[in-house]
């Protein structure tokens, strides 16, 4: 019988990775004998999925152009892999006026693949600050709001500021773009996001000539986000990028999914996708961005850097070092399929790392 392709795989047998987290709740557990919800996790025991598994319907996203106004100018390529070293804007090429579907696929904004059950992604998603529990972030995370949500830009910049979501949406046409999602854990989805082009948010704050990497912030609230009062990980969760990184083309500020307003478990009302990277550096309900000229901490890469590396792009011949990257898991399909390089993005973004050893700046 063809499985539902809402509910991922049972089997440990077929998805042999255990997140960083859960592995370091083993050996607390061995030491203290507690965590002892953690053996759910680890026994990769998830909770039968259904449509309505997710809450209420979130909002449409109003506003959204589902034939994208062109977009920004993309970054030029750094110097011997060095970022933050832009091109004078004279050498960049002229963007259409328009982007047939082609060019679309050229660029990289759609993909022609199947896009996911929006039930899956409703309901299977990793935000550690509501809990560990894939199939627990939906119902924990049901009742959190964000009305007069804000997001603070500031640093290495001329201009900084502290932006309203209708501010947000005002700063270019939320576009409609299909990715491709790649855990580092070994699963991934196709998503149909809806955001804005970093870059926008970027040239509206005018980054300074010393501005070579972007911060990211979630938002603190135990009260609001019960993962919080655990310390899984050290909070808030923090993320970063290189300032090329965040101006290229395929960044986006996702503020929707599906046609409509994020919703709270895929990280509402703002979050980072940057689909060449693994999963965890599309850090969630963002309320602060920081230009540096320095590179900024990350919550992974903090955690344990030996594991999870400043860059994290998707990379097959750069196994984890508990498992292998070579493969992954589509939710939806039965068996497993090779990950591409860059996650499928390599002819957008390889030039980003031009020089640079990939297995030592993972």
């Amino acid at each position: 019988m063809p499985r539902d392709p809402a509910v991922p795989p049972t089997d440990p047998a077929v998805d042999p990775v255990t997140p960083y987290p859960v592995y370091l709740n083993r050996r607390r557990l061995i030491r203290a004998g507690a965590l002892a919800g953690s053996a759910l996790l680890t026994g990769g025991v998830y909770r039968l999925l259904t449509a309505d598994g997710a809450g209420a319907e979130t909002e449409v996203l109003t506003g959204l152009n589902r034939s994208p106004a062109p977009p920004a100018r993309p970054a030029a390529p750094p110097e011997n892999g060095t970022p933050g070293d832009a091109a004078p804007a004279e050498e960049l090429p002229e963007e259409p006026v328009a982007l047939t579907e082609a060019e679309r696929a050229e660029r990289g904004f759609t993909v022609d693949e199947e896009v996911t059950e929006k039930a899956a992604a409703l309901n299977y998603n990793n935000f550690y600050e509501f809990t560990t529990d894939k199939t627990g972030v939906a119902s924990l995370a049901s009742d959190f709001k964000t009305d007069g949500w804000t997001l603070e830009v500031g640093g290495l910049v001329e201009k900084p500021q502290t932006f309203t979501l209708p501010q947000l949406k005002a700063l270019a046409p939320l576009e409609e773009r299909i990715y491709r999602m790649r855990c580092v854990e070994a699963w991934s989805m196709v998503l149909p996001w809806a955001g804005i082009q970093l870059s926008a948010l970027l040239d509206a704050v005018r980054p300074t000539a010393a501005a070579k990497y972007v911060a990211f912030e979630t938002l603190y609230a135990p009260d609001r986000m019960p993962g919080q009062q655990r310390a899984v990980l050290d909070w808030p969760y923090v993320e970063g990028l290189t300032l090329p990184e965040a101006q290229h083309p395929l960044t986006l500020l996702a503020l929707g999914l599906y046609g409509r307003e994020l919703a709270p478990q895929n990280g509402a009302p703002v979050r980072l996708v940057v689909p060449w990277k693994y999963g965890f550096k599309g850090i969630k309900s963002i309320v602060r961005i920081s230009l540096t000229d320095t590179q900024p901490p990350c919550t992974w890469n903090e955690a344990a850097p030996s594991e999870y590396g400043f860059f994290a792009n998707v990379n097959p011949q750069v196994d984890h070092p508990r498992w292998s990257q070579a493969t992954e898991r589509r939710i939806g399909e039965p068996g497993r399929r090779p990950t591409l390089m860059f996650n499928g993005y390599e002819a957008q973004v390889a030039h980003l790392y031009d020089g640079m050893n990939l297995t030592e700046s993972f």
